[in-house]
This record gives C-alpha cells, sequence and structure tokens, in this order.
C-alpha cells in the first residue's frame, strides 16, 4: 500500500461504529498470527534449500505465493515452497495454526479444539493428526545406565469406522467384554532411562519375540533393564544378553539394592492413561499418534509444551 493510501485509511478509521473497530481489529489479529506461523514456518527451512522434488541445490528464489516464499529448482524446473513435502502442506487458515498448536498442548478434544478456533470438527481432526505426524515419530533411540520397561494395555477401538464393525459399538470408549488381558488389549511397551528419555512401542502381540524386536535395537549390552515379574520382559532380556532386575511387585517388593525398581515407567504410565482417558477411547489405527502426543507434552511438563517449537517440529524435525 502506498503512503497516500495508508493516511487515507487511517482517517477512516475514526469514521467506524464500534462493531466495525472490532472487525478491523479481529482482521489485524489474523494477519499478525498469520504472519507469526509464515515466519516459523519459514525458519525451518535452511539458507540455502534444496528441492524437495529432486534433491537438486540448483535452487533461486521465484517470487511469493500465500505469504511463503517461493522456490525454483533449476534441475527439475520445479517450484516449491517450505511447506512441500510436509505434512502441513495444502493446509489453509495459517493464521490459526499457532492455536492449533496450542490446542495440542493443552490437549483438548476435537469438539473442544474446533470450538477454541472456530474451524469444523472435521478441520480440527484433520489439522490434529497432520501436526502430529512427525513429532509422534520423535522418541528415544538409545537408553543409558538403568532402564525401566513396563508393558501397558489399551482397549482396542474402532472408533470412527462405519463399515465393517463386527462387533456392537462401544459408547465413550466403553469396556471390555472379558476382564483382564485379552484381544481386546493392544498391549503397548514403555521403556525409559533414568534420564527420562522415553519410548514405546505398539506391539504386535505380548510375546518375547515382539518384546526383543522393540527392544533390541534401542538396548546397549551395557545397559541394566529393570521391569516387573513378567515371564515375557524375563525372557526378552535373556535373549537381548542384558543384565536384568526384575522387581516382584506381587511379593511387595518396590526397590532392590535401593537403586532397581520400576516406579519411573509406572508413573509415567499412570500419567499416560490419567491424560488420554479424556478422550472416552482412542481409535486403535490412531494409537501411535496419541502416544507420540503424550511423549511431546511430558518431555516439557516442567516448562510447558511451546506452540511455537511444535508448529516447527510439525514442519520438520
Amino acid at each position: 500500500m502506498r503512503q497516500r493510501e495508508l493516511v487515507r485509511l487511517l482517517k477512516s478509521l475514526g469514521q467506524l461504529t464500534h462493531a466495525q473497530r472490532q472487525k478491523v481489529m479481529a482482521e489485524l489479529g489474523t494477519g499478525e498470527r498469520q504472519a507469526a506461523s509464515v515466519a516459523i514456518v519459514e525458519g525451518s527451512v535452511s539458507v540455502k534449500p534444496s528441492c524437495p522434488h529432486c534433491g537438486g541445490e540448483h535452487v533461486v528464489r521465484n517470487g511469493v505465493a500465500h505469504d511463503l516464499q517461493r522456490y525454483k529448482c533449476w534441475d527439475c524446473r520445479k517450484t516449491f515452497n517450505a511447506l512441500t513435502g510436509t505434512p502441513l502442506a495444502r493446509l489453509r487458515m495459517k493464521g490459526k495454526w499457532l492455536g492449533q498448536a496450542a490446542v495440542l498442548r493443552d490437549g483438548m478434544t476435537i469438539t473442544e479444539a474446533a470450538e477454541t478456533l472456530g474451524v469444523a470438527r472435521s478441520t480440527a481432526f484433520r489439522w490434529r493428526h497432520r501436526f502430529l505426524a512427525l513429532p509422534k515419530t520423535i522418541q528415544a533411540k538409545s537408553f543409558v545406565g538403568i532402564a525401566e520397561t513396563d508393558e501397558t494395555y489399551f482397549l482396542q477401538s474402532f472408533k470412527g469406522l462405519r463399515k465393517g464393525l463386527t462387533r456392537q459399538a462401544r459408547k465413550r470408549g466403553g469396556s471390555a467384554a472379558k476382564r483382564g488381558t485379552s484381544k481386546e488389549q493392544i498391549p503397548v511397551l514403555v521403556t525409559r532411562d533414568r534420564a527420562g528419555s522415553t519410548a514405546d512401542a505398539i506391539l504386535p502381540a505380548d510375546d518375547k519375540a515382539s518384546v526383543v524386536a522393540a527392544l533390541g535395537p534401542l538396548l546397549p549390552k551395557d545397559i541394566i533393564l529393570c521391569s516387573d515379574g513378567s515371564s515375557t520382559l524375563a525372557a526378552a532380556a535373556k535373549a537381548l544378553g542384558v543384565a536384568h532386575r526384575p522387581i516382584k511387585l506381587s511379593a511387595g517388593i518396590r526397590v532392590v539394592a535401593g537403586v532397581y525398581h520400576v516406579q519411573n515407567v509406572n508413573a509415567y504410565d499412570s500419567r499416560l492413561k490419567d491424560w488420554i482417558r479424556r478422550f472416552h477411547g482412542v481409535a486403535t489405527r490412531y494409537l501411535d499418534s496419541y502416544l507420540g502426543w503424550f511423549r511431546a507434552i511430558d518431555r516439557t511438563r516442567d516448562a510447558g509444551l511451546n506452540p511455537a517449537s511444535l508448529l516447527a517440529s510439525a514442519v520438520r524435525i
């Protein structure tokens, strides 16, 4: 806008009604939030980006589109921006993206998120899983010192499916037909070391082979692994050739030799179950997203999850 036009606009503001001023302020606020989101997204791109289409490095700036810097690759002749090839590509309403990150920080339900952001429930659902696509992959790659592992279970859920359901639908999560563990329960193996590094894995079955496959890449040979009295975990530790300290909780034993226990992983499991209960059942096909979502929240529970950092991680790790 030219200076002359800006002066004319500023003079006209005094003629606006209260309702009109509110609309102008809301529009300006949206613009500022959109600019903030764009700055975070653009900040995730390296100074000299490579082409997401062919990997080429002969890239030049090529104008601006949808508030984002556009680039052109001279190797494949295609254009791209900071969102190309990311989970957030082609999503609209960038002015609400930081709000979406805050919604994730606060662990809101779909209905709460839709009302807070002023979007449809279908949009809130789609944004949730787009924003979690990359953060859900962030977890510990290895452990050091003493690690604790434990299995926790989530009720199998076909929430959201309209066809092919072989049983009567449950309401608000419901409960299993049988008590204890059964085929209705999805086993999740949670492992933490004393530094707070956390990894979890949805197991295809509650057996030694599945546990070995999940723990094998994470445990160095000098690790000391603590678990409860589970024979499956004991057998897996033996197969992996790592030192194992079983804690016989059923016998009332909580700590062995003053240092070996499973209190950290059990506390984590408890926090996870308490947090996930608000959703009244999580569809099994999206369980990995919710596990990753909680890991992100729990990693920063002392300082609080920063919406800006969450938005950045939704674009690139």
